[in-house]
């Protein structure tokens, strides 16, 4: 199938994969060493990897919220295990004013486009991606299932 997509993409971790795509998040941390082994500038696809815990989930929802006033979808909603957009890599910076700067490394990112989500295997740094077949798209685990008391709040 053909995308109008980068061929090079990024895999991260939710909720910040979602962060980049959907909630303005313009700098993605990395470490030297990363840097170091080719990122470079460009247009790239985001990959959404398809790891991501409870505790992974809720510190960085709750970074979102608290320190930058973004409110993160559910876990059960972010999708997991494939493409969910593209974005420029306009520089690499060792600081920033940016409150998603973290350090010690960041690729500063400007215009983030969503996708129709696509199924693909990731890999460390930037790799050339694939439509892959959508088995490999996890199910939500356990932990990220509203609990029965949740459901009824909603009601």
């Amino acid at each position: 199938m053909t995308h109008n997509l980068p061929a090079a993409a990024l895999s991260v971790r939710q909720p910040w994969a979602w962060a980049i795509i959907f909630a303005s998040k313009d700098i993605e941390n990395r470490s030297q060493a990363a840097i170091q082994h080719g990122m470079r500038c460009q247009r790239i696809a985001i990959h959404a990897a398809k790891g991501m815990t409870q505790s992974e989930y809720d510190d960085a929802a709750r970074f979102m919220l608290e320190d930058i006033g973004i409110r993160c979808p559910p876990a059960a909603e972010l999708a997991r295990g494939g493409i969910i957009g593209s974005v420029d890599v306009v520089a690499i910076v060792r600081e920033s004013d940016s409150p998603w700067f973290f350090g010690p490394r960041g690729l500063v990112l400007r215009n983030p486009a969503p996708c129709a989500f696509i199924p693909a295997v990731g890999a460390l740094g930037y790799f050339a991606w694939r439509e892959a077949d959508p088995s490999i798209v996890p199910p939500p685990a356990r932990w990220m299932q509203p609990t029965p008391a949740a459901q009824r709040s909603l009601l």
